[in-house]
């Protein structure tokens, strides 16, 4: 009986400090570090949807490569297991969607991509949002097509000539 109390103990005492440790490790500098991530992250987004509205297809190809490093970098922290599961799920099928984004120079199909890409970042986008930002979701009420966006106004990525200004926002971070 004692033994199982003394490892009862043992067991107590360690979960204990390795909590006290991880609280202790979360200093400044990391916080920095993260918010720098989550802003490395949006910007590469923004700048992805950005190219489709100048129809820059080589652009495009090139901001998705920066989207797929920034989410390879970035790690999910204060989430149950459960959430941490769903999250890592989603970042991976992003990741794929933005490498047959950058496989392809045809900007047609880097949009169609683009728009399934842009309903999972929305998701993703509460774990992405830097302390100092703010995030709408916008969509084309025509198409039913979502994108994020830094800014209220509206410039739709998937058809720029000819509904530029057609979308609205539907919702806010």
């Amino acid at each position: 009986m004692k033994k199982i109390l003394v490892i009862a103990f043992i067991c107590l005492s360690a979960l204990g400090h390795a909590q006290l440790t991880s609280k202790e490790e979360v200093t400044p500098e990391l916080v920095a570090k993260r918010e720098t991530q989550k802003k490395e992250v949006t910007k590469n987004y923004l700048a992805l949807k950005n190219s489709l509205i100048i129809s820059d297809s080589l652009a495009v190809v090139k901001n998705a490569e920066a989207l797929k490093v920034s989410l390879n970098k970035f790690k999910f922290k204060k989430l149950s297991l459960e959430q941490m599961n769903e999250a890592t799920i989603k970042r991976k099928d992003i990741i794929d969607l933005v490498t047959q984004v950058a496989a392809t120079k045809n900007i047609n199909k880097q949009r169609k991509i683009v728009q399934e890409l842009s309903v999972k970042f929305w998701e993703l986008a509460p774990k992405f949002k830097a302390e100092d930002a703010t995030l709408y979701l916008q969509v084309c009420p025509m198409t039913g097509a979502v994108w994020t966006s830094d800014s209220k106004e509206i410039k739709n990525p998937y058809y720029p000539k000819n509904m530029l200004t057609c979308g609205e926002v539907k919702a806010t971070l």
